[in-house]
């Protein structure tokens, strides 16, 4: 059963402190993959049966916008059946779009599949402005025409189908290489996409619309070949495992100075997420091929971290990472360089005793001996997760509100962390 945050009332996380977790976790299906490969089940024509789908708020809005264009969705036990076979709408309803940023991948399914598509710019991302004007000049080398008129993308194809293009991206943003990667598809001729994003959520949507028979070179690369096919065709495909879910775990065991094993994982992914662990002190085991260990350690050492596309240390990851550093020895800078405003978590640390200076996008962290429970407020997704792990680690009792954001992105977290030994229970706000 997917959650649905308009069913819960407003709440508060009571999470106690200096927790010691242990055991296994299991991890679940990639939400950014997940939310894009929903999109490009519009390409198709039939059914696509989707498999290891988390069970968060942010799919279950997915569905909605579906289900708004006259999409068929049931889900059952991690799994979705999505028939696109009959595609009523090419408009999406405001409401659905600004509640989430990646609403907007429609548009690119859409217009290759009907010919036009409608869709408001997107909403629900707090921390920043991602602007499309990348996906809008890929739609237009694919031979669209494409008008921005009062919130709305309005993106009409001037022949039967969209054309094949060279397009180059100014910088490599995930969600424009998925737009235009999928809108390709089902263009005429070659379409090949330079300075691509290389994300492995953007390999998986590649492997994704291959299973329904698009014939696509090069994802995971900076240049992505897609050669235009008429149809594509019913597919059945599971999700791969989310790498910022299991990056958040493994901070989980290295600021609770405890051990936890988990899986599946796929450790090239993580690849960014073991080094600064290592390079401060924990011990990371590669137990198999998709299992993994980490193993706190009493102290950490300092260090630097600077948000870059991947392969570099992902951005969805800063603010985990800022809270494990807030209890390292010495002065750790943390930059961030994809989002503008993704430091709002530090005046929520520093509330729970974090020494952290802000300078323009930079953040000084300076270690201090233990962090105290207090009252915080949850002003993104990772914040939120972050704010869960400073609280497991601080002395005494933390109150989260703004779980919203946690419910976006996170599988059943607090459950997770309980199976591991946690104390932390949801409560109405109020009831404390």
């Amino acid at each position: 059963m997917l959650p649905n945050s308009q069913d819960r009332p407003e709440s508060v996380l009571r999470i106690q402190g200096k927790a010691t977790l242990n055991g296994h976790v299991s991890i679940s299906g990639a939400k950014n993959s997940t939310l894009a490969i929903m999109a490009a089940t519009l390409l198709c024509s039939g059914t696509s049966h989707i498999r290891n789908v988390p069970g968060i708020v942010d799919v279950q809005k997915m569905i909605e916008i579906l289900k708004a264009v006259g999409v068929k969705v049931t889900s059952d036990r991690g799994a979705l059946d999505i028939d696109a076979k009959h595609i009523s709408q090419s408009h999406v309803p405001y409401d659905l779009v600004n509640q989430m940023r990646a609403s907007f991948f429609v548009i690119g399914p859409l217009l290759a599949r009907l010919g036009v598509a409608r869709v408001p710019l997107p909403g629900g991302c707090a921390i920043g402005t991602r602007p499309v004007d990348l996906h809008v000049k890929g739609l237009q080398a694919l031979g669209a025409d494409v008008i921005i008129d009062q919130g709305i993308v309005q993106a009409y194809a001037r022949k039967s189908r969209l054309q094949g293009a060279k397009i180059y991206l100014d910088y490599p943003s995930v969600g424009a290489t998925e737009t235009l990667m999928m809108a390709a598809t089902l263009a005429e001729g070659e379409t090949v996409i330079e300075n691509c994003a290389q994300e492995p959520e953007v390999s998986d949507l590649a492997n994704f619309c291959r299973s329904m028979g698009a014939k696509i070179r090069g994802a995971g690369s900076k240049t992505i070949t897609i050669e235009g096919v008429p149809h594509l065709y019913s597919s059945d495909f599971s999700i791969i495992p989310d790498r910022i879910e299991a990056a958040t775990f493994m901070v989980a065991a290295a600021i609770t100075r405890s051990t936890i094993t988990m899986s599946p994982v796929i450790p090239d992914h993580l690849t960014a997420a073991i080094a600064k662990l290592e390079e401060i002190g924990a011990k990371v085991v590669l137990e198999s091929s998709s299992r993994i260990r980490v193993e706190g350690a009493p102290k950490y050492r300092h260090t630097h971290i600077e948000t870059l596309p991947y392969p570099g240390f992902p951005t969805d990851m800063q603010a985990q990472f800022m809270a494990l550093l807030t209890l390292s020895e010495g002065n750790s800078t943390v930059k961030e360089t994809v989002f503008e405003n993704r430091l709002q978590h530090v005046a929520e640390l520093c509330r729970m005793g974090a020494n952290i200076k802000l300078q323009g996008n930079i953040a000084v962290v300076t270690g201090v001996s233990a962090l105290c429970g207090a009252p915080v407020m949850a002003t993104d997704l990772r914040a939120s997760a972050a704010l869960v792990l400073a609280g497991l680690a601080a002395e005494g009792e933390t109150h989260m509100q703004g779980l919203h954001h946690l419910d976006r992105g996170y599988d059943q977290i607090e459950a997770k962390l309980r199976g591991l030994g946690a104390t932390l229970e949801r409560q109405p706000v109020g009831s404390e």
